[in-house]
């Protein structure tokens, strides 16, 4: 098999590790996502115009000011990567962490703020990786989800971009995000994002407006809500946890990015997997009526969402005001379940990376 492999540096970063670790309190067979955090966490200041050395440091509480502007204005962004085991080794394998850094640094162009090295950026995963190894978990349908995140942190009120921001890597192990399919909710009045606006950058201010939509669709009974086109409700975006799939008369068809989509990772490979299965793939706007009209003759086959917490989520109904769309059996389904076979082996070492996607470490 071959891997891109990864060779630490000499330390750039100055440790310290914890003196109580709570790796034994952890229930590796029943891990919920998003609750339970790793020993350590990374932290780098930017400060004077420049990145200032970085620590690897207990995870703890960060002490901020209340005047810290990213709680003001809304400065902030992240991003998510997984980690799993190799099946064949003790190896940790990251799974495309080149490409989280560089929209890490498309999200903060976009929001007047500092770039980080790539190198840099994924050299603090693999080394906080390696420093928490014992903490990622073995099972099939498990991870470590692994979160970098970056604010402004000028003790100053007035609206101007930071001179001052923090950057920090947490890492979580983590089970399914989706425990079964998903029902899904379209938008028609509530907006995720506008051309011209943040929609493609992975900025906290853009999940915070989703909530209160995705509350009431919760209310009703569904999962999630798939966001459409901020003028005329008419053209499907994304999920809000994911990108979105259809198959539709055997064409796998996904929106475009046009600028108000996340340019996801998990996506990506999902459109290279399928091309190298020799499976149409077309990324164009697909209306809501598309839909509507492939559903009522037949043709709308599958449904799913990809991303990297959500990884492959089969879409069990859409609902559309007041009607209700429901897919085929997931047993029916064979492209998004075959998809989804291939990415979770390369992600663990059970095929061959042809693409280089791997950092092993």
């Amino acid at each position: 098999m071959t891997f891109t492999h990864f060779a630490p540096p000499k330390p750039m970063f100055e440790v310290i590790k914890t003196k109580h670790s709570r790796l034994s309190q952890v229930d590796f067979n029943n891990i919920p996502f998003g609750r339970i955090f790793s020993d350590h966490m990374f932290v780098m200041d930017y400060q004077n115009g420049q990145w200032q050395q970085g620590q690897i440091i207990p995870y703890g509480n960060l002490q901020l000011s209340p005047a810290t502007s990213a709680l003001h204005y809304g400065q902030a962004i992240f991003e998510g990567l997984k980690a799993n085991r190799d099946s064949n080794s003790a190896d940790i394998l990251l799974f495309r962490p080149y490409d989280n850094a560089h929209r890490f640094n498309h999200s903060a162009v976009r929001m007047d703020m500092p770039e980080v090295p790539e190198d840099l950026f994924v050299e603090a995963i693999a080394q906080l990786i390696q420093l928490d190894r014992e903490w990622v978990p073995s099972t099939t349908d498990s991870s470590m989800y692994i979160r970098p995140v970056m604010f402004g942190c000028d003790n100053f009120i007035g609206v101007r971009s930071s001179d001052n921001y923090k950057m920090v890597v947490l890492t979580s192990p983590v089970g399914p995000y989706y425990t079964k399919p998903v029902r899904v909710v379209i938008a028609d009045k509530f907006v995720r994002a506008f051309d011209g606006g943040t929609g493609e950058a992975k900025a906290a201010g853009n999940y915070g407006a989703t909530m209160y939509p995705a509350s009431l669709a919760r209310q009703k009974g569904y999962d999630q809500v798939l966001w459409t086109d901020g003028v005329e409700h008419k053209y499907v975006e994304e999920i809000g946890t994911m990108n979105v799939f259809f198959v539709i008369n055997n064409e796998v068809i996904t929106p475009s990015l046009d600028g108000t989509i996340l340019h996801g990772v998990t996506r990506d490979s999902v459109i290279t997997l399928f091309k190298e299965m020799g499976v149409k793939v077309t990324e164009r706007r697909i209306t809501t009526e598309e839909l509507f009209e492939a559903h009522s003759k037949g043709l709308l086959q599958e449904a799913f969402g990809a991303g990297t917490a959500a990884t492959i989520t089969q879409i069990e109904e859409l609902a559309y005001k007041d009607k209700r769309y429901v897919m085929p059996p997931v047993q029916a389904r064979t492209l998004a379940t075959k998809v989804k076979s291939e990415l979770e082996n390369i992600k663990r070492g059970l095929k061959p990376d042809t693409y280089n996607w791997l950092v092993r470490i």
